[in-house]
């Protein structure tokens, strides 16, 4: 029986040989196919690779993965003779990046001690059942010291607002009207830095399961867009920005640009209250005394306020139900961009009757 909160779908490893060769060596429960062929492309061993990070993470469908790398040239100790570097793979339930690169460095290091994967078995059966797991020199891992919101709270909204300026309400708009945002950055590290960042600007949904923090130009990975209605999805090939069917919103991170797809115009036209929004933000990041909770906090109370006061235009229908109608939004005579935004974020919080 599973211990409480651990969401741990299954496990993998990933092997690069003294001849270059790259395999899959082991995996518990299962993998499919489709992980098996995504996952080897994704880990940074094969020849084609596009990044040697140590430690990644993004989603595949409904689960997330998380990749650790590790290279042995120069490790004296190790038991894999024949192995230059392994990856470790961890697939999960839930986002939460620092609980699985934790429990990836402990697996990893206990696996190049003893090069018998049967060491990570043991101690992610001990994680499955106890939520727990400890491991001599090679430190302890408890799931309770790792919480969601914790997770969910180290996103970096000052370094979004630094990089964009007041054009950063965009971003914010984009995300509470449920628009789909593509971000391109070149280097990975920053752009999951980026990607992780922006459904903070949305907090009180707390829906990270919005966000693909890598993508690929390749079909079987732009298939799961499609599904989708909305997303925050990260792609480091430059490319990206001429695939204007994949976003309403493009943020380009080097040149510091956001630009609006020609069919989201309309619906994220900028009004004096978005204005306001925008300074709030900025002045909020400035203010070298607000941590990045500090500043999520800002936010969200601005949000918080702005929902409060859409709340309070609701009319009762003939059921004694409250709801949004354009009709009572149009006699408040506000700017049309004001108008147009307030009742697709009503429709987008439930407060419109479709």
């Amino acid at each position: 029986m599973a211990a409480q909160g651990v969401d741990l779908l299954s496990t993998g490893i990933i092997e690069k040989d003294v001849n270059g060769d790259v395999l899959w060596t082991w995996s518990y429960p299962s993998l499919t196919t489709i992980q098996r062929e995504l996952f080897l492309h994704k880990c940074g061993l094969c020849k084609d690779s596009v990044h040697h990070l140590q430690f990644i993470f993004s989603r595949l469908q409904y689960t997330w993965f998380y990749i650790y790398t590790t290279y042995l040239e120069d490790d004296t100790e190790s038991r894999l003779k024949d192995v230059t570097a392994f990856s470790l793979v961890l697939v999960t339930k839930d986002f939460n990046p620092e609980r699985y690169e934790t429990l990836c460095r402990l697996f990893s290091h206990q696996y190049a001690q003893t090069g018998n994967p049967a060491s990570v078995l043991e101690n992610y059966l001990s994680v499955m059942t106890r939520g727990i797991c400890v491991n001599g020199e090679n430190g302890k891992f408890s799931l309770k010291e790792f919480d969601t919101i914790q997770a969910y709270a180290k996103s970096q909204l000052r370094l979004v607002i630094d990089t964009f300026g007041v054009e950063s309400i965009l971003i914010y708009t984009a995300l509470l009207l449920k628009k789909r945002l593509v971000i391109y950055c070149p280097s990975l590290q920053d752009l999951l830095l980026y990607t992780r960042a922006l459904p903070a600007f949305a907090w009180h949904r707390q829906n990270w399961g919005i966000v693909y923090p890598y993508l690929e130009l390749r079909d079987e990975e732009l298939s799961m867009l499609k599904s989708s209605s909305h997303y925050v999805a990260g792609f480091t090939d430059a490319a990206v920005e001429g695939r204007s069917e994949l976003y309403d919103v493009f943020v380009n991170v080097p040149t510091n640009q956001i630009i609006i797809a020609q069919q989201a115009k309309e619906s994220l036209a900028m009004g004096k209250l978005h204005k306001d929004i925008a300074m709030v933000m900025v002045q909020a990041a400035e203010n070298i005394e607000n941590s990045g909770q500090d500043i999520i906090k800002v936010i969200t109370n601005k949000t918080k306020d702005l929902l409060n006061n859409l709340k309070s235009l609701a009319v009762e229908d003939d059921s004694g139900k409250s709801n949004i109608t354009l009709e009572t939004l149009h006699e408040r005579k506000m700017p049309p961009a004001t108008e147009n935004f307030l009742f697709s974020l009503a429709v987008c919080e439930g407060f419109v009757q479709l």
